[in-house]
């Protein structure tokens, strides 16, 4: 795991970007799969790849769009679910075609419909040959999608019920906290591992602790983003006051510069 600690939000957003770009170079991929988060961390991110699509140093034309997770139960083309979402903040900036984002489907009217919806969307990805980068946030209560605390580490897409705490941190997307559905469907946390490459952007003191409890605390399903540890190819980014709770600070700053130049050796006098 690479942690990279940033002055500003606009630094993680650019840097972060780079670490994408380079993970969907690196999949050398005709089709692409870039699996997307929702939620105000990622936006900088997002800005920062569009303007690689507009220099042309990027081009999602061909690429296929993964949602992370979908709300249950609200309308078509409500404006917070995650798909209308999407399409705005990715979809048109980024030039990626509408019919080539998928997202879990949460318009099931019961549970029966609604766990077929999961299991077709687990297919889905594995149809596509997986997820090439993975773009994750982190929940203040360390959620990883709609992953809640006491989620099982190896779990797959599947129905699941959001804690009281991530309803009301999104109420504000809502015209109140009544109005945030109770339910989701989410990728499972062994899905997000099964991505080749995680970036996670963090920024604010608010998330200070969860950023800490995942990426220093024990794997625990109490911290669900905790499971970046089990990762081999993630990569950490985040400003200066997500970054105040890392005891091993010194030691992230110091790996993330990078070996040292070679020394040249005078051959030995004989």
């Amino acid at each position: 795991m690479e942690v990279l600690v940033l002055p500003t939000p606009e630094d993680v957003a650019r840097r972060a970007a780079e670490v994408v770009i380079a993970g969907l170079v690196d999949a050398a991929r005709a089709e692409p799969a870039l699996g997307l988060a929702t939620g105000s961390s990622p936006l900088g991110l997002y800005a920062e790849l569009a303007t690689a699509v507009t220099s042309g140093r990027l081009d999602l034309r061909s690429a296929r769009g993964f949602a992370l997770d979908e709300y249950v139960g609200l309308p078509e083309r409500h404006p917070q679910s995650y798909r209308e979402v999407l399409l705005r903040e990715v979809c048109r900036p980024l030039g990626l075609p509408p019919d080539r984002l998928h997202v879990p489907d949460g318009s099931g009217r019961d549970e029966a419909a609604l766990v077929a919806a999961a299991q077709a969307y687990e297919r889905l990805l594995l149809d596509a040959g997986g997820v090439d980068v993975q773009i994750l946030g982190i929940g203040a209560n360390g959620h990883l999608g709609f992953n809640e605390p006491g989620s099982a580490l190896s779990s797959r897409t599947r129905v699941k019920r959001l804690s009281e705490r991530t309803r009301s941190d999104n109420a504000r997307f809502f015209e109140g906290p009544d109005d945030v559905p109770t339910h989701c469907v989410t990728q499972g946390l062994g899905t997000v591992l099964d991505a080749r490459r995680l970036v996670l952007v963090a920024s604010g003191a608010a998330k200070a602790e969860a950023v800490a409890a995942a990426l220093e605390g024990p794997l625990s399903a109490s911290c669900p983003g905790s499971v970046l540890q089990w990762h081999a190819d993630a990569t950490v980014v985040l400003d200066e006051a997500a970054a105040t709770g890392l005891r091993n600070r010194d030691y992230y700053d110091a790996s993330a510069s990078g070996l040292p130049e070679p020394v040249t050796r005078r051959p030995k006098a004989w």
